[in-house]
């Protein structure tokens, strides 16, 4: 069982600043027993972001539908795991209104980061919470869990220009603090393949390799440490050379990156 300073001491050999603005997937269960459970976990984040801004997924693409079209930020469960709802009950922690892709933000600027997501028209737009990761130099943790779960890089192949990757739009209703719903339009994930998503574990050894990312670990799990621009470059050129890049899962060849 782990306690909070052996957490801490974990995240310190990471060298993350302290004021650095951070996205994290997770999976609890890799982490292992930790004395306090979750919360302790949160709280070594919270703590050693002290000047930045900590952010997860509450995701609930799996429910808001054609059926269940309202999304209530207040209510809505999210369908990704139990560390962002978490995180929405600390003080000063806001949810985005984004209908299908919202995140909680705890920390610096956390209001300004997801402000405006209910007029996005697409999960990752980039003037949305996806886009401002990479304008605030953000950093991505996959804590316990596969690159597979980098929604981030639904977003590159979105700002590339990548054919179809976007549904017919859907009319989606935001309930608003003030208790008014907002009448949006949303385009969802699509691909000629069952789901796209699966076959962004394959940029997990290119971005090792290309110093896009750094391996670590956080209590039992096994943490790949990533940074935003340094995803978006590499992987926007290799789409630029291979468009199709995530229709299959086969190894990104070493010739195609010495390409880059």
């Amino acid at each position: 069982m782990y306690t909070k300073d052996e957490l801490k001491k974990q995240l310190e050999a990471m060298n993350i600043p302290h004021d650095a603005t951070l996205l994290i997937h997770s999976s609890m269960k890799a982490v292992g027993e930790i004395e306090g459970g979750a919360e302790t976990l949160l709280d070594c984040l919270c703590e050693h972001l002290s000047d930045g801004l900590l952010v997860m997924p509450t995701h609930t693409w799996d429910t808001i539908d054609d059926q269940h079209n309202v999304f209530n930020p207040a209510t809505e469960p999210s369908c990704v795991g139990i560390l962002g709802m978490l995180l929405l009950k600390r003080e000063g922690a806001v949810r985005s209104l984004h209908p299908t892709h919202s995140v909680a933000a705890w920390g610096k600027d956390a209001a300004a980061f997801v402000a405006g997501e209910h007029f996005c028209e697409t999960p990752c737009a980039r003037n949305g919470c996806m886009g401002k990761l990479l304008d605030r130099h953000g950093l991505i943790m996959f804590l316990g869990c596969p690159l597979t779960k980098n929604t981030f890089l639904h977003g590159v192949e979105e700002w590339c220009g990548i054919e179809n990757r976007l549904g017919e739009p859907k009319v989606r209703f935001i309930v608003m603090p003030n208790g008014e719903q907002f009448m949006g339009t949303m385009r969802g994930h699509c691909a000629p393949v069952p789901d796209v998503s699966q076959n962004y574990g394959k940029m997990e050894q290119p971005f090792l390799q290309l110093g896009a990312a750094e391996e670590y670990r956080l209590g039992d799990a096994r943490c790949v440490l990533c940074k935003c621009e340094d995803m978006v470059r590499i992987t926007s050129e290799l789409l630029i050379i291979c468009p199709d890049l995530f229709l299959d899962n086969e190894p990104v060849s070493s010739e195609l990156l010495g390409r880059l």
